[in-house]
């Protein structure tokens, strides 16, 4: 199914009402996790009703996931993922590397998404088998990932090593240090920058559907290809494994699962 970028504008510009007011102010902050922390704002939950509302009025017949408020009619053949705000632990840090998730699955598939910054006034998205990047000035660029097929010559990209446990952080510190560069705390940032060929690698664990449904179509029209660590799709989240070529996740993947028989996680 073909997304107008007209649509992708409006969700952006409605979820940006929420956020960008809320933004760099200290409001309630709440935890979602006994024992932990998982902050959720009420930008949060403001933009996902807005982003809500927009959808059913446009496609009253989808279905909707959104991180704050659930599903509704996920048995629809067309289903709408949202996260109001992936990367909301630097939304209240004041850092600008979050950002509005919002792809569109049809039997499953991520076919459409897009990723919004409006502090920086960015827009990504794919839709038709096309990745774009408009700019604050209304500039338009097609997304390419880098050519990189080397671990050697690769930038790598995750939220903190930190999430990584038992072999997975055994993995992943092997990865890390065969790579010329990691960068820490990205969220969805980082494989927007893979999308714009500014970054090769992006791995991550932990990931529910809504974190990355959105991000799939944008990374695969851009030229990268992204999976979960055993090599499957990556529309339900879990292990994320994403790279700008094919020749470079397949010497990631190598990498994350060398030395077993069995594929790590």
């Amino acid at each position: 199914m073909h997304v107008p970028v007209e649509f992708f504008r409006r969700i952006a510009s409605a979820a940006a009402q929420e956020t960008l007011p809320r933004f760099r102010r200290f409001g309630d902050i709440l935890n979602k996790v006994e024992g932990g922390f998982d902050p959720v704002t009420e930008a949060d939950r403001e933009a996902e009703q807005a982003i809500r509302a927009l959808i059913k009025a446009e496609h009253p017949g989808h279905g909707i996931l959104g991180e704050e408020f659930g599903a509704e009619n996920a048995t629809s053949d067309h289903v709408w993922v949202i996260d109001p705000i992936d990367g909301t632990r630097s939304f209240i840090s004041g850092v600008p590397l979050w950002g509005t998730l919002v792809g569109l699955t049809h039997k499953g598939d991520a076919v459409a998404g897009m990723m919004a910054q409006p502090f920086t006034g960015e827009l990504y998205y794919a839709s038709a088998g096309e990745a774009w990047l408009e700019g604050p000035e209304g500039d338009r660029q097609r997304l390419s990932t880098r050519r990189t097929t080397g671990l050697d010559q690769a930038t790598l990209c995750t939220t903190t090593p930190a999430l990584f446990q038992g072999d997975r952080r055994v993995a992943y510190d092997r990865l890390e240090t065969a790579v010329r560069m990691p960068r820490y705390g990205t969220d969805c940032y980082g494989y927007a920058m893979l999308a714009a060929g500014n970054v090769d690698l992006v791995v991550e664990v932990g990931l529910q559907s809504y974190d990355i449904v959105a991000l799939i179509p944008i990374i695969e029209a851009a030229g990268g290809m992204i999976t979960e660590w055993n090599g499957g799709p990556a529309e339900e989240g879990g292990g994320i494994v994403a790279a700008a070529t094919p020749e470079l996740h397949a010497a990631a993947m190598e990498m994350l699962h060398a030395g077993r028989s069995d594929p790590v996680g």
